[in-house]
C-alpha cells in the first residue's frame, strides 16, 4: 500500500499578518477620515483659506498688470504657487501636530498600543487624510486662479507635480517634527505659531520670492517653501525646475522626517 500522510492543511489558513495588518489601517484611516471630516475649521485652514487669500490678492487691480521687474508677468501670477505653498504650510505646521498631540496628551497613542490597532496605524491614517486635503486645496488654488484671473497653467506639468509633491513631503515632515517635540497640544500651537510666520515669509506670501533682493533671496532659497516657490514658478512658466530648488525641497523633507521618526513618542 501507498504510505499516506498524517498531517494534512487547514481547511481555513489564518490571515497573514500583513493582511491583518492591511485591514486594521483601513478600518482606521475610515474612522479618522470621519472625524477629520466633522472639524470645519481645520477644513476651512486647509481647503477655504488659501484660494480665499488668492480671491482677494486678485481683486486688487495693480496685482492683474504686467509688472516689468517681474519680467513681465502680473503679480497674480505669482501668488497662485503661494496659494498651494500656503495650503501646504498651514496643513502641516498648524493643524496636522495639534491633532496628533491631542491624541497623545488624551492617552489615545499609549490605549493603542495595547489594542491590535498600532499607533502607526493612527499616524498613516493622519498624514494621508492631511496630504489628501491638501492636494484638494492646491487643485482648488489652480482652478480658481485659471478661471477667475486668466492664470496660465503650468507650462511643465511633470515638473510642477514633482515640486508640489516634494513640498507637501516637507511640510508633513515638518509638522511630525512639530508634533515630536511638543508634550502638550497648547506648545504644539505654540511652536507652529512661532514656525507658521517665518514659512510662510520664505513662501512669499508677504511678497513674492522672485521680488526680494538679490541677497535675501539666496538665503530663503536655502529653505524648503523658498526653494518650492522658485522651483513652482519655473514649473508654471514652463521651464523645469531647477535640480538645485528640488534637492533643497528633497533633504529638507528626509532629514525632518528622520529626526521626526527618532524623537517621536506615542506617550
Amino acid at each position: 500500500m501507498p504510505a499516506t500522510s498524517t498531517t494534512s492543511a487547514p481547511a481555513h489558513p489564518p490571515a497573514a499578518p500583513k493582511t491583518r495588518a492591511a485591514a486594521v489601517s483601513r478600518a482606521v484611516l475610515k474612522t479618522e477620515a470621519r472625524l477629520f471630516l466633522r472639524e470645519p475649521a481645520s477644513l476651512f485652514w486647509i481647503l477655504v483659506f488659501p484660494t480665499l487669500l488668492l480671491t482677494i490678492l486678485g481683486l486688487i487691480p495693480s496685482f492683474r498688470e504686467a509688472n516689468p521687474s517681474l519680467g513681465g508677468r502680473r503679480t497674480i501670477d505669482l501668488y497662485v504657487p503661494v496659494a498651494l505653498l500656503l495650503a501646504a504650510i498651514t496643513t502641516g505646521i498648524q493643524v496636522m501636530p495639534a491633532v496628533l498631540t491631542g491624541y497623545r496628551e488624551r492617552g489615545i497613542l499609549r490605549r493603542m498600543s495595547t489594542t491590535p490597532v498600532r499607533p502607526a496605524a493612527l499616524l498613516g491614517a493622519q498624514i494621508a487624510l492631511h496630504g489628501g486635503a491638501t492636494v484638494v486645496s492646491m487643485a482648488l488654488a489652480l482652478t480658481v486662479g485659471r478661471l477667475a484671473f486668466g492664470v496660465a497653467l503650468p507650462g511643465q506639468l511633470v515638473g510642477y507635480v514633482l515640486a508640489a509633491v516634494l513640498t507637501l513631503c516637507s511640510a508633513l515632515a515638518l509638522g511630525c517634527l512639530l508634533c515630536a517635540l511638543s508634550p502638550t497640544t497648547k506648545a504644539a500651537s505654540v511652536a507652529g505659531s512661532a514656525v507658521f510666520f517665518p514659512m510662510m515669509f520664505t513662501a512669499g506670501v508677504w511678497g513674492p520670492v522672485q521680488a526680494m533682493p538679490d541677497t535675501l533671496q539666496q538665503i530663503v532659497q536655502l529653505l524648503p517653501f523658498g526653494a518650492a516657490s522658485q522651483a513652482l514658478t519655473q514649473a508654471s512658466s514652463g521651464h523645469w525646475p531647477g535640480w538645485s530648488h528640488l534637492a533643497v525641497l528633497a533633504v529638507w523633507a528626509l532629514v525632518l522626517g528622520h529626526v521626526a521618526r527618532r524623537r517621536f513618542r506615542w506617550e
